[in-house]
């Protein structure tokens, strides 16, 4: 793909979550097209779907959960006190400020999202909880706004999936990870491919988390090829319920699976 189509990708996402961080989003999930389910969302019930207990749903800011995602990262991310996370697309900080909990105030979680609208919100709902250990970034995660061998943790949500650059972004992660740092991520990945229909559908399926979608194969190709070691990609066949709500009557829950991926930097 060219640098121009990638840009082109990337303004797509962009004024997609713009709208959502603006005006919230009336349908499922933010991780589906923009002709689902006309009837606004409960974005705790949705959530809860992803894995997420009451508790955590109970414990960030109002405005922070906009249903985004297809998991819940921090819950196997293992975050310890005192370590320091970069969540990857950060979007209102619902997982920074989970993860902003498990490792205290004597850790640090930085939100990185493309999206100005969503730094404002999170920044906002950042002040409005109380979050003193929690930044948000304006970024690229092709090209983090992170030093190099500074984090212990990079956790997303359904994220990477929309890059159209995805070996960058496991670079980038390696780059900024300590030795010894890992990976804990929610993602969908792609076990078949898709029908033409939804091929022919770039603006409808791309920015709705299903044409972005690789295979596990490949994605163990790019972590390796990154240096990345201890690649582990699981994926969760009982998230077919919540995505085929995504887009209605296409069927997607039978091109792509939600997964949770995991991997060290030595």
């Amino acid at each position: 793909m060219s640098n121009h189509g990638k840009d082109q990708i990337r303004q797509m996402v962009r004024s997609r979550y713009k709208e959502i961080a603006l005006q919230g989003v009336n349908q499922s999930s933010c991780c589906s097209s923009s002709n689902g389910s006309s009837i606004p969302s409960d974005f705790n019930k949705v959530s809860s779907k992803l894995g997420y207990t009451n508790h955590e749903l109970s414990s960030v800011p109002d405005g922070a959960n906009l249903g985004l995602g297809c998991g819940n990262p921090q819950a196997i991310a293992d975050l310890k006190p005192g370590e320091v996370v970069v969540d990857l697309g950060s979007g209102g900080g619902f997982d920074c400020f989970l993860a902003a909990r498990q490792v205290t105030e004597t850790g640090a979680v930085i939100g990185v999202d493309m999206t100005p609208e969503m730094i404002s919100r999170a920044r906002s709902n950042a002040e409005n909880g109380g979050f003193t250990n929690t930044e948000f970034r304006l970024g690229e995660i092709e090209y983090l706004p992170v030093a190099d061998n500074a984090v212990d943790v990079i956790i997303s949500n359904c994220v990477i999936n929309l890059s159209p650059d995805k070996p960058q972004v496991f670079k980038e992660a390696y780059r900024v990870l300590k030795s010894g740092g890992r990976i804990a991520i929610s993602d969908v990945v792609a076990t078949t491919e898709f029908p033409l229909e939804i091929k022919n559908n770039l603006g409808e399926f791309y920015a709705g988390c299903v044409l972005g979608a690789s295979s596990i194969q490949d994605l163990e190709l790019m972590l390796k090829q990154s240096g990345f070691v201890q690649i582990s990609i699981e994926p969760k066949d009982e998230s077919k319920e919540f995505i085929k709500d995504w887009v209605t009557g296409a069927n997607i829950e039978d091109y792509i699976v939600s997964a949770v991926m995991k991997a060290v930097k030595p």
